[in-house]
Order: structure tokens, then C-alpha cells, then sequence
């Protein structure tokens, strides 16, 4: 059955009734017409790139200390179970005679977050687009997040958290400095203020 010409609307319809609710009663009319709107800001990332979020906010800059952009709030998309992941991306990188501006992690963050995703993918997608866009001399990039999948179905579990990794040049190179991408990532600290 080809569903690709039905309305959105129509689809999340089906889906109220098939799990046992009448999309035409009154708290659940509007509801194919939200969950639309949602999914379409929940998956907005397949319509953007990391190019053009970053676009020209590359700036010649002899900086070549670790820059760092820390607790990074993301949600996400398991594609499993289309239920919501959420946690925070630590991402930092060594400049190589360039930097990038400062939101502009967040913004790369919000390419990848924002489709269906598994985290370890989307650690690497981050670090790779980082890598190919600034050209620096090492990438970092940490992701811990709680899944709904584990926490709403399944075995359950209310306060496991995940944390993935990937890193490039020097951060998979040089020990040290992945250890102090690893300690600052990682390390509690008192909010400033």
C-alpha cells in the first residue's frame, strides 16, 4: 500500500485509532494537526546543512589552544522507537589558523539532533562536520544523554545515562590532550553566577 500521497494529519489519525482512541473527540481533533507541526521541528535537521548553519563565521585566528563549548543542550530522535532522547554534547577543538564562531557548535549540534538518530551516529556526525569545515588540528566531541527508549519501555532503567565519544586528530593522537578534553567534558562544576 502506497501511503505516500495521505496527509499527515491523515496518518496520525490512523495511528489514534489504531491505538485504541478516537481522534475525533474533542481533546484529540486537533491533535494530527500538532503532532504534524511537531515532527516537522523535531525533524528539521534533514533540512538544513552544516555549511550553511555555519556559513561565514570562520574568522583567521592565530589562537592554537584548545577552544572548548561545553553542555550543549540536545533532543533528539531515537530511530528505533521514535521516542526522545535528550542530554547534553561537549565539543571542542584546537584551531589551525581559523576559529569558529562561538554558537556555531550549538548550531551544528541542532543539524544532526534534529533527525532520527542512534547517539553514537550522532557523535561522529558532529565531529566530522566540525573536522571538514574548520580544517583544525584536532576535534573532540562527548555526548551523554538519557533515552526514553530505556526509560518508558523495555528493561526500564530511570537513571542509566549513555556517553559516547569520537575524536579526531590530535584528540585521538595525543593522549594528553584527550585526557584534558575528557576531564573538562566530564567534570561537575558549579554553574557561573
Amino acid at each position: 500500500m502506497d501511503l505516500s500521497g495521505v496527509p499527515y494529519e491523515e496518518l496520525v489519525a490512523e495511528i489514534i485509532r489504531r491505538s485504541g482512541d478516537d481522534p475525533a473527540r474533542e481533546g484529540m481533533r486537533r491533535t494530527p494537526e500538532r503532532v504534524t507541526k511537531a515532527m516537522a521541528f523535531l525533524t528539521r535537521g534533514y533540512r538544513m546543512s552544516p555549511e550553511d548553519v555555519v556559513g561565514d563565521a570562520l574568522f583567521e585566528e592565530c589562537h592554537r589552544n584548545m577552544v572548548m563549548v561545553k553542555d550543549i543542550e540536545m533532543y533528539s530522535l531515537c530511530e528505533h522507537h521514535l521516542l526522545p532522547f535528550f542530554g547534553k554534547v561537549h565539543i571542542a577543538y584546537i584551531p589551525h589558523g581559523r576559529i569558529m564562531g562561538l554558537s556555531k557548535t550549538a548550531r551544528l549540534v541542532e543539524v544532526y539532533a534534529r533527525r532520527f538518530q542512534v547517539q553514537e551516529r550522532l557523535t561522529e556526525q558532529i565531529a566530522q562536520a566540525l573536522w571538514d569545515i574548520v580544517s583544525p588540528v584536532g576535534v573532540g566531541v562527548v555526548v551523554e544523554a538519557y533515552h526514553l527508549c530505556m526509560m518508558m519501555r523495555g528493561v526500564q532503567k530511570q537513571h542509566s545515562k549513555t556517553i559516547t565519544s569520537a575524536m579526531r586528530g590530535a584528540f585521538l593522537d595525543d593522549q594528553r590532550t584527550r585526557d584534558e578534553f575528557l576531564r573538562l567534558s566530564l567534570a561537575s562544576h558549579d554553574p557561573i553566577g
